[in-house]
């Protein structure tokens, strides 16, 4: 269930106190504390690809685009 379909279902039953609390307790996404998707790209969100070394925290897409603007040169 996605976070957009859950706050949906939240505005239906919102009346029904019973069903709200059973609801919250069994269908809504808990916050992560780590894994993968605790880390995500403060560009686009995206949370495959970070890199995270030097306080980055972009994806690697992103890094591309803005690498020359922050600071990064390429060498070959």
């Amino acid at each position: 269930m996605s976070t957009s379909n859950h706050t949906k279902v939240l505005k239906q039953i919102r009346n029904k106190p019973a069903k709200y609390e059973k609801f919250l307790k069994h269908n809504v996404p808990r916050k992560r504390k780590f894994g993968r998707s605790t880390k995500a790209c403060r560009r686009c969100g995206r949370t495959a690809g970070h890199i995270s070394k030097y306080g980055l925290h972009f994806c690697r897409q992103c890094f591309r685009q803005i690498a020359t603007k922050i600071g990064f040169k390429k060498y070959s």
